[in-house]
């Protein structure tokens, strides 16, 4: 981090310490999912001062991404969304490297992944199948990343904020996406090989039909995906400030 831009996070470090603000430069984070709540989540990092920032994602800004997508206004629709993206990132930290790169993670592109190369590894992606493979991969020795692991469960038929949580997969309840994912590790006979945490909540809210047409898509708010998107950006500020202070300790 440059003398120049320190004073950008100095309201951080007051927070943080010393000892934290030298090593977040070099932290490196893999977030899959830059969506509603994928891209809170990189806003959040980038604020921090985490300084290496890859994110991943297929789709271009659409009109209906307005109501709940951080990177979506009216100048980005039609827009890559991790473009649109890393051009607000690199404005808020421009010493941050930030790659953005149009894709998915699925069978056929998880080997142009190496999760061990970074710190994090982030999960806000809707697929199931590449989302199962995603967490069977991020949890494996073999390919596991440095640090932690931590994934999104379903944001959407949402409104209580205060229902939000944080829990250990297996333990999380009341998520129709988690239980569908359980159920697909059972089906298969394939499991996480060790624990990593979620955020999620169990409220669930009816979707409502529009012009008596039922919705295929379910429903969102901009303030449950945010909130969901923070939470996961929390938990790499905690995990970190947690090795930094217990460092400092001994």
């Amino acid at each position: 981090m440059s003398m120049d831009n320190s004073i950008y996070f100095q309201r951080t470090a007051l927070v943080a310490g010393s000892e934290m603000m030298k090593i977040l430069p070099q932290i490196s984070v893999l977030v899959f999912g830059v969506g509603g709540v994928g891209s809170w989540c990189v806003e959040a990092l980038a604020r921090t001062g985490i300084g290496k920032i890859t994110i991943v994602d297929p789709d271009d800004v659409a009109p209906s991404n307005i109501n709940r997508q951080l990177p979506a206004i009216q100048s980005t629709i039609g827009t890559p969304k991790v473009e649109a993206l890393a051009q607000r990132l690199r404005q808020i930290n421009p010493d941050a490297e930030i790659n953005a790169v149009q894709g998915v993670f699925s069978v056929e592109t998880e080997k142009e992944y190496d999760f061990g190369k970074y710190d994090y590894v982030i999960d806000a992606i809707d697929s199931l199948p590449d989302k199962a493979l995603l967490i069977l991969k991020a949890t494996d020795p073999a390919s596991q990343p440095r640090r932690a692991f931590f994934s999104s469960m379903g944001a959407a038929r949402k409104i209580s904020p205060e229902k939000i949580a944080v829990a250990e997969f297996w333990k999380v309840q009341g998520c129709p996406l988690a239980r569908a994912l359980r159920n697909r590790f059972k089906k298969n006979d394939t499991y996480p090989k060790k624990k990593f945490k979620c955020v999620y909540s169990p409220e669930t809210i009816p979707s409502h039909n529009i012009n008596g047409v039922e919705q295929a898509v379910n429903g969102t708010f901009a303030h449950i995906t945010g909130i969901f998107g923070l939470t996961l950006a929390s938990l790499v500020v905690k995990d970190l400030y947690s090795h930094t202070n217990t460092k400092q300790q001994q």
